[in-house]
Formats: structure tokens, C-alpha cells, sequence
């Protein structure tokens, strides 16, 4: 494991069709609402990366479901708080976008590290709920993004 994060991650939008969405509450810091992200480990692509977190924090496989790449990057400055993580003077992330669709709600597994709490909302109450603009801003375009089949 590398000694620094690499300042490449990803955000996994995961909702149901019904655009209802998984938002999980930081250990770190309660009151602190997301969606999936982390950060690139090694050479993985960022597909692997996605899978991996998403395995990580839900314990779900993303693989059964339908994950898309949604071609999007925010460019970001790293949170001060959590700027110890990356190499010295290392101060943006590019973070990739990708939405993962589940045909209903499921409960989740959290990684006790990571999360304390889960619930699924109405994508438009869980785009006010999340405290990253990158990421309310992705929770909003869910109606445009969603996969009918």
C-alpha cells in the first residue's frame, strides 16, 4: 500500500431506477453524508477502482449490476482536513464520476471504518444531504443519467 493517496478517485453514484440513492455517513466526521469515493490504489483502471470501493464500503459487486462511466472528472482543491493523506504539495484530486444502477434498495455491509450509518433517499433529498458539491452536483443529474430496461 502506497504511503500517500493518489490524487486520482472516484465517485459511485449508487441508485435504483427509481432514482432512489445509497448515502452513507462518514466515521470520520458524523453528520458528514456520501456517496461512495476513494482513491485509485497502484495501476488499477478506473473501473477496477469503482468495483473495489464500492466492495469496500457496501460489500456489494458492483459487476452484478449495471455500472457506467459517466466520462465526467471534477478537478477539486483536497479538504484541508484530509490534505495529510497526499504527498506534500499535493493539493487537487481529480475525481472520475460513475454511477452504479441496482434494480431496487438493498441493505448494505459498511466498513465500520468508514461509515457509521446508510439510508436510501429520494435522489433530490440525497443531492441536499451530501456535503461535496462534486457530489450533489452528479446526485442532480441522475434523472438525465438513468438506465431504462
Amino acid at each position: 500500500m502506497p504511503a500517500y493517496k493518489q490524487p486520482i478517485s472516484v465517485l459511485i453514484v449508487i441508485h435504483t431506477s427509481a432514482l432512489d440513492v445509497l448515502l452513507m455517513e462518514r466515521a470520520d466526521y458524523p453528520g458528514y453524508w456520501q456517496s461512495v469515493t476513494g482513491s485509485r490504489d497502484d495501476e488499477e483502471t478506473l473501473r477496477e477502482t469503482a468495483i473495489r470501493e464500492v466492495k469496500e464500503e457496501t460489500g456489494l459487486d458492483a459487476a452484478r449490476y449495471v455500472l457506467t462511466d459517466w466520462q465526467e472528472q471534477n478537478v477539486y482543491e483536497i479538504y484541508p482536513r484530509w490534505a495529510h493523506r497526499y504527498a506534500p504539495g499535493t493539493t487537487h484530486n481529480t475525481e472520475h464520476v460513475f454511477g452504479l444502477q441496482l434494480p431496487q434498495q438493498v441493505a448494505v455491509q459498511l466498513s465500520p471504518r468508514e461509515h457509521l450509518n446508510y439510508q436510501w433517499l429520494p435522489w433530490d433529498v440525497a443531492a441536499d444531504k451530501v456535503f461535496s458539491p462534486s457530489n450533489r452536483a452528479a446526485i442532480l443529474q441522475l434523472p438525465e443519467r438513468i438506465q431504462h430496461g
